[in-house]
């Protein structure tokens, strides 16, 4: 078997490697000509046969992809979406609706889509000049609004709005720059700014079919710049309150924007008025540990795309284990708060910590870091495992006491 990965960065670099591992060839596909170090330092590309590259013309790849057999091509994060489908519908392989495509990328595309299946959405404009953003809010009268990039990933360019001057701001500080994955920023989205608990639910399609692999509830924190930062994730059980709640509006959500092929990564908004879509990616969930899910709360999102990819017909939604019954499970982001070149002992002194189970280093040794401002400048994620809460919080609080005092960087 063969298959094709568009931009195997991020969870799409554990993607490949496990496929590789199962005895499948992996063929490599670029949707750019250039790629961002906070990206490309997640390639591994060992675990490829053969690495094409980019090239702007779509009917010679298609060509080449046919030749070599490719079955399926898959998306490895957020960028590699549009062109993997693409690939794929050419060669007629098992992708999403071609006819939703945009909407998968489109964040207002995405909104509209959703809307028209009668699902809640935030109230939303998009705007190509920052006097029009300022002017949709003041006109909305709304108390808060979010501004951000039309079709990028995590945090990058989000900004919390107060005001229509703030609003204005954040929309010049996005326009006529590039995402996080190159791409140009000609327009911003200008939603409303939800408020409740916020939620991903991780899935993956076959055959029309969406089986859930995770739930998680995040806890984020408001930066220097306005910007969200992530500060910890904590598992949902699937079959409690809240996960079914979940769940149910996250599978008409997947229908209505056409995903019945791939995984998805679907942040929601559950709000006094119920769940709320902040937006779907049609590929997996960025920046995870999929070895540590596994272990911990059964086969994670990436085992299931593998198990999709190789054998559709004996996929099934697994049974997650009782939250209340097993290890307490947290994922922590690291948050940097002194400027300066990275200290490599920081990551040491972090797996001593009792509970800490694995480490996902975001910087090279002797890497300027700036203060965490976003998930870009984050200096990475662990993830602690203890019996009770009680010792995941105690290291959690220590990891943040070090943080303050400078964990992560050489002070002159």
């Amino acid at each position: 078997m063969k298959v094709a990965i568009v931009d195997g960065y991020s969870t799409g670099a554990s993607l490949a490697k496990r496929l590789a591992r199962a005895g499948v060839d992996c063929v490599h596909v670029r949707s750019q000509p250039d790629i961002g170090a906070f990206l490309l330092r997640s390639f591994s590309p060992d675990d490829y046969v053969l690495d094409l590259g980019f090239t702007g013309d779509l009917k010679n790849l298609t060509r080449e992809l046919s030749r070599l057999r490719v079955s399926r091509v898959l998306a490895g994060t957020e960028s590699g979406v549009v062109l993997a489908e693409t690939l794929a519908s050419a060669l007629s392989l098992p992708t999403n609706d071609p006819a939703l495509v945009g909407a998968r990328r489109d964040k207002s595309l995405m909104q509209q889509a959703v809307q028209a299946a009668g699902l809640a959405t935030p109230h939303t404009t998009v705007a190509r000049s920052a006097r029009a953003a300022a002017d949709w809010f003041a006109v909305w009268g709304l108390d808060e609004a979010v501004v951000k990039p039309l079709a990028s990933g995590g945090t990058d360019g989000v900004t919390f709005c107060g005001s229509a001057e703030e609003v204005g701001q954040a929309a010049t500080a996005v326009l006529g720059t590039t995402n996080i994955f190159g791409e140009p920023n000609d327009a911003v989205l200008v939603q409303e700014r939800l408020h409740g608990t916020e939620y991903c639910v991780n899935t993956v399609s076959s055959r029309g079919e969406h089986h859930v692999a995770e739930v998680w509830r995040y806890t984020k924190r408001i930066g220097p710049s306005a910007a969200p930062i992530y500060d910890f994730q904590e598992p949902v059980a699937p079959a409690g309150t809240e996960g079914r709640v979940l769940i149910a509006y996250v599978r008409e959500v997947l229908d209505a924007l056409g995903i019945a092929e791939t995984p998805a990564h679907t942040e929601v908004m559950l709000t006094p008025r119920g769940p709320v879509l902040i937006e779907t990616g049609a590929r997996l969930g960025g920046a995870t540990g999929p070895d540590v899910v596994d272990a911990y709360l059964g086969p994670s999102q990436t085992a299931l795309a593998v198990t999709a990819t190789i054998d559709p017909a004996s996929l099934h939604t697994p049974t997650t284990p009782d939250a209340s019954q097993g290890p307490v499970l947290r994922w922590v982001d690291f948050i940097n708060h002194h400027p300066g070149p990275a200290n490599p002992d920081a990551l040491t002194k972090i797996a001593e910590l009792p509970s800490v189970v694995a480490v996902f280093p975001g910087f090279a040794p002797g890497q300027y870091l700036a203060p965490t401002s976003d998930m870009l400048t984050s200096p990475g994620f662990a993830y602690l495992a203890a019996p009770t809460g009680d010792e995941v919080i105690e290291d959690y609080d220590t990891l943040r006491a070090w943080e303050h005092e400078g964990l992560y960087t050489r002070r002159r």
